[in-house]
């Protein structure tokens, strides 16, 4: 069976490193916010090339945290989509703050200017007040940040980014998690650069921000552990940052796999009627997943399952439609192409170590389903 996303074949892969990770934490005897944990802040906020990381538990903590530091909360208003992983949602809410959901543009999945600029402008005259938006690089691609930071910028919002699935990726150059006023980065082991565990990062250059951020992720406490504000316990450990440094200095290597990976679909798809995922102009896509559309989603993945295929649907549905955020947030009367493209979705096995021999097999087998139809 080929799976969707293989964490055992990355483990092999980088086990050397990762017992050497392992037993230099062990032998230090300093297992939370050590040397290693600065070690990784420092290597992961220069590789995404701004001043400064702030190591938390997880990537939803990293938003969480993020938006307490910029002083968005309860009153506060904050823009993100509904085509997301829920930890979007639940870390703006976590933090005190009010929804308002964005479309996405059909072809690159993420945030839409055009559909932010109507949510601002669509806002009723009871709403909290605007403060922040939060837009997501989805599956490997940015959004399209320089309009949304034109937009940020006309209308007085911070932005802050989630790239929980963006790491390595660039637009115009400049590195996903350098465009807003702060970051946020999930390390989950699926993620392109992943630990063993939950670990997460805000990155920022203001350094005022991120100075309030560190306090954030320790009971808000200041010197002689004296809490200056209220905070959460949110750290990454030792352990978790001697992973991730180890691995950081193969994130470009694998992202170039994926990209690899991602060509081979390309072209095997090429004259069948799935849609691809589209590339905006000037981005280099880092593929933490590789998403098609189908109008025949669930017989397509019955039909690779039956031939040792896996898939999976990221996600099955959008945050608005399910049980506990339904028919409470708003904007969620103006997401048709969020709501078209739940059913449509389906996403490929994307792993570095996937091979070539995988890659044919995968590829003639999408292929047979087309040619079939």
């Amino acid at each position: 069976m080929i799976l969707q996303n293989d964490l055992t074949a990355g483990y092999v892969q980088y086990q050397p490193l990762i017992a050497e990770a392992m037993d230099r934490v062990a032998q230090s005897g300093w297992y939370i916010l050590g040397r290693e944990v600065e070690r990784f802040e420092f290597e992961f906020s220069k590789y995404v090339g701004v001043s400064h990381g702030v190591g938390v538990a997880s990537g939803t903590d990293a938003i969480e945290v993020a938006l307490r530091a910029c002083r968005v909360g309860p009153g506060d208003l904050v823009f993100t989509v509904s085509q997301t992983a829920v930890a979007t949602v639940a870390a703006i809410e976590r933090a005190g703050a009010t929804v308002a959901l964005v479309d996405v543009d059909p072809k690159t999945y993420t945030m839409s200017p055009e559909s932010l600029e109507f949510a601002i402008d669509k806002l009723p005259g009871d709403a909290p007040r605007p403060k922040a938006i939060v837009p997501v690089h989805l599956y490997g691609q940015l959004a399209d940040m320089p309009a949304i930071c034109d937009i940020a910028q006309r209308k007085g919002l911070q932005v802050i980014e989630d790239c929980a699935q963006a790491h390595g990726a660039t637009l115009n150059g400049r590195r996903a998690g350098s465009w807003g006023v702060a970051a946020s980065f999930s390390f989950y082991p699926t993620k392109n650069l992943g630990a063993l565990g939950d670990a997460g990062v805000m990155v920022s250059d203001d350094h005022a921000l991120v100075e309030a951020a560190r306090q954030q992720r320790q009971y808000g406490w200041g010197e002689q552990r004296i809490s200056q504000l209220v905070g959460i316990n949110s750290r990454l450990d030792e352990l978790q940052a001697a992973i991730l440094v180890e691995k950081l200095a193969f994130l470009d290597q694998d992202n170039a796999r994926r990209r690899e990976i991602g060509a081979q679909y390309d072209a095997a798809l090429d004259t069948t009627d799935i849609q691809i995922p589209e590339r905006r102009d000037g981005v280099l896509h880092v593929f933490h997943q590789y998403v098609i559309q189908s109008e025949s989603r669930n017989a397509l993945g019955e039909f690779l399952a039956e031939q040792g295929i896996g898939t999976s649907i990221h996600y099955p549905q959008a945050v608005h439609q399910q049980p506990a955020y339904k028919d409470r947030l708003i904007g969620r009367e103006y997401l048709p192409v969020t709501e078209r493209m739940v059913s449509r979705i389906l996403s490929l096995p994307m792993y570095p170590q996937l091979t070539n021999d995988q890659m044919v097999m995968i590829c003639n087998v999408l292929q047979e389903w087309s040619s079939s139809k």
